[in-house]
């Protein structure tokens, strides 16, 4: 699986489980540290750790595990897959670290056929 796909197939399991405002950033050209970020939101610490976790769990089924995992306790908890860094955050911590702006140079992926986008 290369790293687009991976990208694909991890915003397919934050939609499935109901993840809001996903995005998925292309930044090979902005940055060493990965190829993709994937940032999406829950609605409460509750759901984002459901989120993370299903990310996890399904990633894992596929045999493809996670180099590290962040902030399993806090409103953002990153799971670093290589060239793919998933974000998934409570409303308030992301508007916080706002990210998007942060990387607002990085090309939008088009997941429009993947996923809901629900805000």
């Amino acid at each position: 699986m290369n790293e687009l796909e991976l990208t694909r197939e991890i915003v397919k399991v934050l939609d499935k489980k109901k993840a809001i405002d996903i995005k998925a950033l292309h930044i090979t050209e902005l940055s060493i540290v990965a190829d993709y970020f994937v940032i999406a939101s829950g609605t409460s610490n509750t759901h984002v750790k459901s989120l993370a976790d299903e990310v996890e769990y399904e990633m894992s089924q596929k045999g493809i595990e996670p180099a590290h995992v962040e902030g399993k306790a806090t409103g953002w908890i990153l799971l670093d897959y290589g060239s793919v860094i998933v974000h998934v955050f409570t409303g308030e911590s992301r508007e916080f670290y706002n990210l998007e702006r942060l990387w607002s140079d990085a090309e939008e992926v088009d997941i429009s056929d993947i996923a809901d986008n629900r805000d």
